[in-house]
């Protein structure tokens, strides 16, 4: 299975949690004999889109038809991210809306009525870390971030079954990190 990582934390540090989450996955991955792809959205040199003229028919800026071409190849997508003031970085959302743009993501019917799904085909799983247990996120805070990028980008696209993995409480106790590094592990494995 071809398998893109996308690693959402602004910072390019590596020495983040969410980077031991990918490189856990990923080596595991790799092991089994998948292909694994990262997109390392820190690095990336972008312009945020500003109005609705350029989300639908502005040009796409080369680096982001280069990650539109790694999500066009890959069967499935992995998405890591820290929460930040209850939702993704805003550089990971400013990614996404360069990347999922109408022709590539998504094609208008009808004026706009209805879309074509471009990206059918493809699951994904994404992880959010978080300094709160993650039990407070999902049923006090309603998880809106993770539902808004599962239902209005990533099914809105087509992609389908989008799973979760939320990790609270990151900042304490280092066996509970060590659980999710085996548990991330496991998933890419199984390239789930």
């Amino acid at each position: 299975m071809k398998i893109l990582v996308i690693q959402g934390h602004p910072d390019p540090d590596t020495s983040h949690y969410g980077h031991a989450l990918e490189i856990a996955y990923s080596d595991a991955a790799r092991a089994a004999g998948h292909e694994v792809e990262t997109i390392n959205v820190a690095t990336l040199d972008f312009p945020l889109l500003k109005s609705f003229a350029e989300f639908h028919a502005g040009e796409t800026p080369e680096v982001i038809q280069g990650c539109q071409q790694l999500v066009r190849q890959a069967d499935h997508l992995l998405i890591i991210y820290p929460l930040w003031l209850g939702s993704m970085p805003a550089r990971l959302k400013g990614f996404f809306e360069q990347l999922f743009r109408p022709g590539f993501a998504m094609q208008p019917l009808d004026g706009g009525q209805r879309w074509k799904k471009l990206l059918k085909g493809k699951s994904a799983r994404i992880i959010v870390t978080m300094g709160m247990p993650a039990l407070a996120y999902r049923w006090f805070f309603r998880a809106h971030s993770l539902k808004s990028l599962e239902r209005n980008i990533l099914k809105f696209t087509g992609i389908n079954p989008v799973r979760e993995s939320l990790i609270g409480m990151i900042e304490g106790r280092p066996a509970h990190r060590q659980r999710w590094l085996r548990k991330m592990a496991r998933l890419g494995r199984a390239a789930r």
